[in-house]
């Protein structure tokens, strides 16, 4: 093997690692140089990453499914995977909630979005997107949580590709902004394990409410505080990711 092939296999591995660690809790080994690229190139890997948390709550919904009723069985599947993400999605999303429901101008909503408070938007937007997530789910529709999860996660560095930053500091200006090849793969990639997920009309459906889905955050973003922030994100993994497990199930 050339060194070549050798720094090559390196950064991919390294991009992998650096992916699971900004979007997952788990547990890896500390890596001993951060790749080329940083986070930014390593966006092409967040869809790998979502089909893995996505595979072990299709595992857990299974499993609760043979001696649970459904939503019981969902409802753990989906506490499974914010235990792995360290609910790091969902606190973007209630804060987005708040920011934009209670913020007169871009100066208060992203005031409101940093405090780590949670208010009656964010609470409300919690509950009603995990409880449709949940009615959603169906223990004989495990790999759709799968396709759901690393699909959410492939658009997420289309945003940050098209918006610009919303503040200086902050997760979401911290990320950087990945390039239009990132951007290809990421999107090509959450596309596959659709496919490969749910085949035929179920994977067009899913596939085209995820594009509305980003697309009507995208929009909202810019509207609201023209651009992104690490709270738009996460916020928008989770809008994304119940607008196809909604299509996924309305498909069938």
């Amino acid at each position: 093997m050339s060194e070549s092939d050798t720094s090559s296999r390196g950064g991919v591995l390294a991009d992998l690692h650096l992916a699971a660690t900004f979007l997952t809790r788990l547990r890896l080994p500390p890596l001993a140089a951060l790749p080329p690229g940083g986070l930014a190139g390593s966006m092409w890997a967040f869809p790998l990453v979502g089909a893995v948390v996505g595979g072990i709550g299709a595992l857990v919904l299974w499993a609760a499914g043979l001696v649970l009723p459904p939503l019981v069985a969902a409802l753990l599947a989906l506490a499974v995977m914010a235990l792995l993400t360290g609910a790091l999605h969902e606190d973007g999303l209630a804060d987005m909630a708040d920011g934009f429901g209670g913020g007169r101008d871009k100066a208060r909503k992203l005031e409101i979005m940093r405090d780590s408070r949670i208010g009656s938007y964010g609470v409300l937007a919690l509950v009603l997107l995990v409880g449709l997530k949940a009615a959603a789910l169906s223990p004989a529709l495990p790999l759709a949580l799968v396709a759901a999860a690393a699909l959410s996660r492939a658009v997420m560095p289309a945003v940050l590709h098209l918006l610009p930053p919303a503040r200086d500091d902050g997760l979401g200006a911290g990320a950087g902004t990945p390039s239009a090849a990132t951007v290809w793969i990421a999107l090509a990639l959450g596309a596959a394990v659709v496919l490969l997920c749910l085949p035929g009309w179920t994977g067009f459906a899913a596939l085209c409410a995820a594009a509305l889905a980003a697309l009507a955050v995208t929009r909202l973003a810019r509207r609201q505080i023209g651009g992104h922030t690490g709270d738009v994100l996460g916020a928008l993994q989770q809008i994304t990711e119940t607008a196809v497990l909604i299509a996924a199930v309305g498909a069938l």
